[in-house]
């Protein structure tokens, strides 16, 4: 689950917002959406292409030498999968039509002996390879929609009001991401009339934020981790410093300049009185932005204009001053009246979501504490709408959610960037909790995923994040975490021109055989962390990564070390070719996840609709397919 609790209280002034009577929806039926049947039939022609394709997939780079990959796998040269992988070839693919049937005879398996070799399953036509990859990949299966579709289906109009500019407090891609999903969370809720939503994994707390401010939304953002990095602290504790000072410097100019607005707009007709009132407010509130720019600028020591490199910070004392009623309810929760400085992001990136370590589920006695404090805290917001509560939990599909939430209602779950197991439970909580009436699930991490058929200790029982559905259960299907890895590659980006890590790749694969070859290990799991990017050579490497790995340095000399370089060095073209493949069987792999997803919720009698939206721009956010449902 990504990043710490983010806790605060926010709340705005705004208009009661508008519940669409259950009546409306007749007026505004949702798109058509995939049968169960169809759902299912591309599910299974996307594994039997996988079952050709995935077993290069599940291999691990580091053992790329040892273990001879290209020879076990491609029957090409790498030169010829290189030049039909270009980054220009690579971009024409994506853009041009996809053929209807690219492969002769494609339904009954023989079409994939002109890619693999029968006998030997080896690659030995790069170009067939490539349009079958694409011809099962997401936008060419005709089970997924656009937001666009979705939206005006819902009649989801925009209608004129203050739009908080998330790029101020957030990077491009976290503001790209925000903006759509909550706008098609506010769409489903609207749809419904419904007023609450569940944010699991709410991390930071962006979108739990944001629905809550600019859509009038009750809010709980539920995530595994309530400590924040060192980084974090630092920052709050710098803003925190000049805050006070800021409030009032920043309220008295607002006085000022909003008393000599006043003085000229009176000496005007009242036609333009009129206009110069809404003027007035235009710039008063942008004065105000630009004062808290300065305030955060001062906190920092750098100039207003470069806030931040990743992301630049905008706040307003509208949005961020807290009511007696939500200090209140901070208290009750004991949640720090300050604590509205944690949107403070430590930084721009996503961080891997492997804080497994920290999960638990609550004991009996914490159960019984956090219902009375919700209790508690429900008498003071309950009269407010846009509340956003942060709670701190470990969710799995067993989890009892009103263990957590005291107050739950009908309501909307949702997880942007939900990390492994967590996007199946999201699924499978939507199923068990009447109150939840649609899901809105963007997963992520699906290398972190758990699978039923994986090696796992003995005893151990558990319910698995991968399959979901009826069919891939029944066929045994196992992906493993390597190919899982390959789904979380971004084919978009590298057609775009961005540069897989090849020479990394390169010094650990080499590594590999050195430490086989001359300390007789040949575990290829150990971890030496990011050393590539501390070494000024492919020796300095070395040598850093055998003290890493408490190996004996003196066994091999520098000479040695350079030999073994120079012996593969020719042979890099291979790793980049292998990885490139990787990088376009990556999305069929993402597919065959997804598609399970949405079986298994097409499986289920209480779903009215379910399909898969596309939100997201795949080169900003790699990512972006959300699964939705709706109860009926």
């Amino acid at each position: 689950v990504h990043g710490g609790g983010f806790c605060v209280g926010l709340i705005m002034s705004r208009c009661p917002r508008e519940s669409s009577p259950a009546a409306s929806r007749e007026n505004y039926p949702l798109p058509p959406e995939p049968s169960a049947e169809t759902v299912t039939e591309r599910l299974r022609a996307v594994a039997e292409f996988l079952r050709w394709g995935l077993p290069l997939c599940q291999t691990h780079t580091v053992e790329f030498y040892t273990r001879g990959l290209w020879e076990k796998f491609v029957a090409l040269p790498p030169e010829t999968v290189l030049g039909a992988l270009s980054g220009d070839r690579l971009q024409r693919l994506l853009e041009e039509p996809t053929p209807q049937r690219p492969l002769e005879d494609v339904a009954d398996n023989s079409g994939f002996y002109n890619i693999f070799c029968k006998n030997t399953q080896r690659l030995i036509n790069v170009q067939a390879f490539v349009l079958a990859a694409k011809f099962y990949s997401m936008p060419n299966l005709g089970v997924c929609i656009s937001l666009e579709q979705i939206l005006k289906a819902m009649d989801r109009k925009k209608k004129s009001k203050v739009e908080m500019k998330t790029d101020n407090f957030m990077n491009d891609k976290k503001s790209h991401e925000v903006k759509l999903m909550s706008d098609l969370v506010d769409g489903i809720a609207k749809y419904y009339g419904l007023n609450q939503v569940i944010d699991l994994g709410s991390g930071k707390g962006y979108l739990s934020s944001f629905l809550s401010l600019q859509y009038n939304l009750k809010v709980y953002g539920i995530d595994s981790s309530n400590t924040n990095t060192h980084g974090a602290n630092e920052r709050n504790r710098k803003l925190k410093k000049h805050w006070t000072a800021y409030q009032r410097h920043a309220e008295a100019n607002v006085r000022d300049q909003t008393l000599k607005e006043t003085k000229k707009s009176a000496k005007q007709d009242k036609e333009k009185c009129n206009a110069n009132t809404s003027e007035t407010w235009l710039r008063t509130n942008n004065s105000l932005q630009s004062q808290i720019q300065v305030a955060v600028s001062d906190a920092f020591g750098i100039e207003s204009a470069e806030i931040s490199p990743d992301p630049n910070i905008g706040i307003t004392r509208n949005q961020y001053e807290l009511k007696p009623e939500i200090q209140v309810q901070l208290i009750e929760n004991n949640i720090p009246e300050n604590a509205f400085l944690d949107i403070l992001p430590t930084g721009a990136v996503e961080v891997d979501c492997s804080s497994r370590s920290n999960c638990r589920e609550l004991c009996e006695e914490e159960k019984e504490q956090r219902k009375v404090a919700s209790l508690k805290a429900k008498a003071s917001r309950s009269k407010e709408a846009n509340i956003y509560s942060p709670l701190t939990s470990f969710i799995t599909a067993e989890t009892e959610l009103h263990d957590i939430v005291g107050d739950l209602e009908d309501c909307v779950i949702v997880g942007l960037h939900t990390c492994g197991d967590l996007a199946p439970s999201t699924l499978r909580l939507f199923n068990a909790v009447p109150e939840i009436k649609a899901v809105c699930s963007v997963g992520c991490c699906y290398h972190l995923l758990s699978e039923e058929h994986e090696m796992h200790e003995e005893g151990t029982r558990g319910i698995w994040g991968f399959p979901l559905g009826r069919y891939l259960k029944e066929e045994g299907w196992f992906c493993g975490r390597n190919a899982r890895m390959a789904a979380c590659l971004a084919l978009e980006r590298v057609a775009v021109g961005q540069m897989l890590p090849t020479e990394s790749l390169f010094y650990r694969a080499v590594l590999q055989v050195i430490v086989e070859e001359c300390y007789g290990i040949k575990r290829s799991d150990r971890n030496i962390g990011k050393v590539y990017s501390k070494s000024s050579s492919f020796l300095d490497y070395v040598r850093i990564s055998l003290k890493k790995l408490e190996l004996d340095e003196s066994k091999i000399s520098d000479s040695l070390v350079l030999e073994y370089f120079e012996k593969y060095k020719h042979r890099m073209n291979e790793l980049e070719a292998f990885n490139m493949l990787k990088v376009v069987l990556g999305p069929c792999i993402e597919v065959l996840i997804l598609l399970d997803r949405l079986c298994y919720l097409k499986e289920q009698e209480n779903i009215a609709w379910s399909g898969l939206v596309k939100l997201f721009d795949p080169i900003k956010s790699p990512r972006c397919y959300a699964v939705v449902a709706l109860k009926k």
